[in-house]
């Protein structure tokens, strides 16, 4: 927690990535931004940076309390309220050398400005009114989106969609109450009740929030990005369809059986999205405990994973026993299963329980066979995708308000289809847009705001 005394202090913090490269960013801001700034900059002419225009950039020199040169740097100067804070804001681009920034912030630290903590930037825009916290978490989103329609949808997020969704409802919550207060005062002169028109607003906003809620999984695919776990006996090619895809020798493969003791994961962008690859264990009968342990993490990954690549060798008889596993996993997860006849290029056996459903042949010594793999894999993607309708993405504390919301509205309804006490209502319909305001950061506590921004980047 952000201690008061200090909440209106200067903060500086590096922007840009630490590691090599030709430029760093550093932002300085606060109410005494610029009185910081004057006391680590010399620009040419002896002028001072607080007495430039406001959104204009200097050329010259960061220096240490004794006036000692630390780098060439450019000056961005943005003055209050036209910043991302609200705050006066000084930007410094400065070249990227780990010394040089280290002593950048000492130098600022020393003339009364301290670092930034993880998100503090994005929560001082979020208290002076700039955005709201939905808009603050969706610069986290975008940040480290995974998928370009994870890219794409908190870019509309940013720019308020998820907060428009929000304001809806908040505007038939607000006219729901305004209905009830009218109820209970008006109702003993004048007969006035409005308690079919409450219900179809409650009603309403619940088919909304549930419709809402149905995509949250799939909107974790789009912000993580897609998992995709290889299944199958053992021996079957997994590691070697693994290695294959990635397009580099990233599991161990040989012929003995149950090589794959636990889950190894790789990942690689594809077509615009993340894909986590995970090579699991062979499933089999085994009295090798750390392999049992290893076939255990393979169901839980097949649990886990968004796509299942069901892998199985074409060569290969399958016992009764690989039978019946095959078909528990096809009968679990069977709309998100793609079924590999692996090792196509070996002579055939013929297994009828699975050749009853679709299946890709494949063999690692053939090119085009992989390529038909990841173009299923796209289209499973693609479909995944299409299913969501909604322009933005939810994250666990959205889902969490989202439930306790409807709680609340389930609560009303109970109530309405009673004897309707209506200031009683109207006191859980206070509670309802007290939800909606922790949503959008209006109402938020301290110890929920510090947890939203401990997951930020101190740069944002």
């Amino acid at each position: 927690m952000i201690s008061p005394i200090t909440l209106n202090q200067p903060i500086i913090a590096q922007c840009t990535p630490s590691g090599s490269g030709a430029i760093a960013l550093l932002r300085l801001s606060g109410e005494n931004a610029l009185d910081v700034a004057n006391l680590i900059s010399a620009l040419p002419h002896h002028k001072k940076l607080s007495a430039q225009p406001t959104h204009t950039i200097h050329y010259g020199h960061v220096i240490d309390a004794d006036a000692q040169q630390i780098d060439q740097v450019l000056f961005l100067v943005m003055r209050a309220p036209h910043t991302f804070t609200g705050e006066d804001t000084v930007e410094i681009t400065c070249h990227n050398n780990p010394f040089i920034i280290q002593n950048i912030l000492h130098a600022a630290i020393a003339a009364g400005a301290r670092l930034a903590q993880e998100g503090e930037f994005s929560r001082r825009a979020v208290l002076n009114n700039k955005i709201d916290m939905v808009q603050a978490e969706a610069i986290n989103d975008l940040i480290h989106a995974n998928t370009q329609l994870a890219l794409k949808q908190s870019l509309s997020q940013l720019e308020g969609s998820f907060t428009q969704w929000i304001n809806a409802i908040e505007k038939q919550l607000i006219k729901a109450l305004a209905l009830s207060e009218a109820s209970f005062e008006f109702l003993d002169e004048e007969n006035m009740e409005f308690n079919l028109q409450i219900k179809e607003i409650i009603e309403h906003i619940l088919h909304k929030s549930a419709a809402l809620k149905i995509t949250f999984n799939q909107q974790q695919q789009i912000r993580n990005g897609i998992r995709i776990a290889l299944i199958g006996s053992v021996n079957a090619g997994k590691s070697s369809l693994f290695n294959a895809l990635l397009n580099q020798e990233r599991a161990i493969v040989t012929n003995i059986a149950g090589t794959t003791r636990d889950v190894i994961e790789a990942g690689l962008y594809k077509n615009g999205n993340y894909w986590t690859l995970i090579d699991t264990a062979g499933l089999r009968t085994t009295n090798d405990i750390i392999e049992q342990m290893g076939i255990e993490r393979s169901r839980e990954q097949a649990h886990k994973a968004d796509l299942i690549l069901l892998v199985f060798d074409g060569s290969h008889k399958l016992s009764e026993a690989e039978n019946t596993v095959y078909q528990e996993l096809l009968n679990a997860y069977g709309d998100k299963i793609i079924i590999i006849n692996n090792k196509a290029d070996l002579p055939q056996e013929r297994n009828p329980l699975i050749l009853t459903k679709k299946t890709y042949s494949t063999s690692i010594h053939n090119k085009n066979s992989i390529f038909q793999v990841e173009s299923a894999i796209q289209e499973k993607i693609t479909t995944l995708f299409t299913a969501i309708g909604s322009p933005f993405l939810l994250n666990q504390r959205h889902f969490n308000a989202l439930i306790s919301l409807e709680t609340q509205l389930a609560t009303i309804l109970t109530m309405l289809n009673e004897t309707p006490r209506y200031e009683l209502i109207s006191y859980h319909l206070n509670d309802t847009l007290a939800t909606l305001s922790e949503l959008t950061g209006k109402s938020i506590s301290e110890a929920g705001m510090d947890a939203v921004f401990r997951e930020f980047c101190v740069g944002k």
